[in-house]
């Protein structure tokens, strides 16, 4: 037998069995993309409680470091090395840190309670990828611009309210710039491969994003709401004149309908001469004279 063939003869099963291996290791990378897209939203929430429950240990580990200080502040008065004013710095840092740990606790309750709301409404399996959190968090990003674009785009909001699109207004500093750390977060597409906490940060920064176009917006339209009449966008200006056109040919027409029945009541009132049914009947005979006896001759 020929030795290459020998050979093959060997080893054949090699290429099926690395095909079907390749084949099962594609389908289990792709089912695990799936599931950690569809899970992402509960990682991210899982990584917010772990920095949150960091943020507790570090608050309580500055209220001690504060509160120490505050004790040696008031050592350090009592045997005259220390002042009333260092006491006093020592007394608003103490405050600044408990407030400080409350914040961080307050925010640690917070970050799980979204823990319980992104395990229960965790996507299932064979969900539309639609339904996945960065698809909706890249909507909520999107429906953000489209709402802004439309100041530039539609005439009558560029007209009433300028300032929305104008990126020189100090109304929009904020937006522009929480918009831009967004967009720098942002990833290519919804298929993208994100970690948990990249995620949380542009889940974060959207929402920002969402609260300064909103701030902004409602400081732009509450100043503008008091204009007066006629000085808003020219669509209601044109609505306005179309209603009063509308009006006045509604006045006309009803004006020429009470014309013509007048005239029609004039006519049937006096009627016209020149025919022979139109002409009045002739008048009566007079009379024959009585009491003089004689007819006439």
């Amino acid at each position: 037998m020929d030795p290459l063939w020998a050979f093959f003869a060997e080893v054949w099963w090699i290429v099926p069995l690395t095909v079907g291996a390749g084949t099962l290791g594609w389908f289990g990378l792709r089912g695990q993309r799936t599931a950690a897209a569809r899970r992402l939203e509960l990682d991210a929430a899982k990584h917010d409680v772990r920095a949150a429950r960091e943020a507790v240990t570090r608050g309580q580990a500055d209220l001690a470091v504060a509160h120490a200080e505050l004790v040696r502040a008031q050592a350090d008065r009592s045997i005259r090395h220390g002042s009333d004013r260092d006491v006093a710095a020592a007394r608003r840092t103490l405050q600044n840190a408990r407030q400080t740990a409350k914040s961080a606790a307050a925010g640690l309750r917070a970050r799980q309670a979204s823990l319980r709301a992104a395990r229960a409404t965790v996507p299932h399996v064979g969900a539309d990828p639609s339904d996945y959190p960065l698809a909706k968090v890249l909507r909520a990003h999107n429906a953000v611009l489209v709402r802004w674009m439309e100041y530039d785009t539609d005439p009558a909001k560029a007209i009433a309210y300028p300032a929305m699109s104008d990126g020189t207004a100090p109304v929009m500093a904020e937006f522009l710039h929480e918009q831009s750390q967004a967009q720098w977060l942002r990833p290519s597409s919804a298929d993208a491969r994100m970690a948990p906490a990249d995620f949380a940060a542009y889940r974060d920064a959207v929402r920002r994003v969402e609260r300064s176009f909103d701030a902004a917006e409602d400081q732009v339209l509450g100043r503008t709401s008091n204009r007066a009449p006629f000085t808003g966008t020219w669509v209601d200006t044109a609505q306005d004149l179309l209603a009063n056109a509308q009006r006045a040919v509604a006045w006309s027409a009803e004006a020429i309908a009470r014309v013509s029945d007048g005239a029609g009541s004039a006519s049937w009132r006096f009627p016209q001469r020149g025919t022979a049914d139109d002409d009045p009947p002739p008048p009566p005979p007079p009379p024959p004279a009585s009491g003089t006896g004689k007819h006439p001759r």
